[in-house]
């Protein structure tokens, strides 16, 4: 178990018998409900309009246009538009997928790179540790929406080589393109937000010696009210600019450095917000704070956008059907 989920555990251990440490037990699944919208609307359109924007010249023209900057834009928040309670089975589905819990992830060990090992992982931790809520929709599953998107993305841009070597019409592909890279925007810019990494995501929980708030209003307030009040694209403009682009070695790597990167922010948001520097105007830490969260989303996203077009040149085997062995009736009636 990691030292965080320890912490928090031995806090309440301190309960006076076993009864009221059973209590305490019993609210950890209330820690790890549902997380709310990673930045709002205003946040998820600066990173997705930022990263399109900055990309290399070398990325095809149409995904640099004033088209597909309106376009990614409008569709940064759109798979928040897919959490309505009217879309219930779609909500309860995609929710797990805009957050992950590291505390409570990184008990199963190194992060496998495809959802359904980890899947696994997760269910044999779970048995060890029948106190605690882990289950996907617990913990999340970010990552791997981010993997997974990414590789859309990619088959995408191959399929669009694909097309310009054959001198075809690319103007299907490219409306898909710029679907996958918006898709892919919000995702990543989830991961740039904090409170969006950690079960600390709705007010400090376990042990609090530094006073930080419990009520669950700083993830909205910092998110969404304070973002639309106080930072405008412009201001989110220099840093990425000044950025230099990048071919990422390891796209699922370097996405995970990026999602520690983010929790490692986690104490420094509750800081911040005690302080007073997400209320009203803030102040000018709070500010700085949130541009570099924004800029630093905009940043990997236009690194993964562009790694997905470098790698979709690699030659890869096509896939044409799945072939399975055909099961042998006789043996399983035999029990062989």
């Amino acid at each position: 178990m990691n030292l965080k989920l320890m912490s928090i555990l031995s806090g309440m251990m301190k309960a006076k018998n076993l009864v009221r440490f059973a209590a305490a037990v019993a609210l950890l699944p209330l820690m790890l409900v549902q997380q709310g919208f990673a930045w709002g609307n205003d946040g998820h359109r600066m990173i997705n309009w930022l990263a399109a924007k900055y990309l290399p010249t070398d990325v095809p023209a149409f995904l640099r246009n004033g088209g597909a900057l309106d376009a990614m834009d409008y569709l940064g928040p759109e798979p928040d538009r897919w959490r309505n309670k009217a879309e219930a089975e779609l909500n309860a589905a995609q929710a797990p997928d805009h957050f992950i819990d590291l505390e409570m992830a990184d008990m199963v060990g190194t992060l496998p790179k495809e959802r359904y090992d980890f899947i696994r992982a997760l269910a044999k931790v779970q048995a060890e540790h029948p106190e605690l809520a882990l289950t996907p929709e617990k913990v999340g599953m970010q990552p791997w929406q981010v993997e997974e998107v990414y590789e859309r993305l990619k088959v995408g841009f191959r399929e669009y080589r694909k097309l310009m070597a054959a001198n075809e019409d690319t103007r299907p592909i490219e409306l898909a393109i710029t679907f996958y890279a918006a898709w892919l925007g919000h995702y990543v810019g989830d991961g740039s937000m904090p409170l969006h990494t950690t079960i600390q995501y709705n007010g400090w929980k376990g042990p609090n010696p530094n006073g930080y708030t419990t009520e669950h209003h700083i993830h909205s307030l910092f998110e969404s009210t304070f973002v639309s009040a106080n930072v405008k694209r412009e201001a989110v403009v220099p840093l990425v600019a000044a950025s230099q682009p990048k071919a990422l070695d390891d796209e699922w790597t370097d996405y995970l450095t990026y999602l520690r990167h983010s929790n490692s922010l986690v104490e420094k948001t509750y800081q911040i917000e005690k302080a007073g520097g997400f209320a009203g105007a803030g102040t000018p830490e709070g500010k700085e704070f949130t541009v570099q969260c924004l800029a630093d989303g905009a940043i990997e996203l236009r690194d993964m956008i562009y790694t997905a077009w470098l790698r979709s040149a690699d030659p890869v085997e096509e896939f044409h059907g799945e072939a399975r062995m055909p099961m042998n009736t006789h043996a399983v009636v035999a029990g062989n």
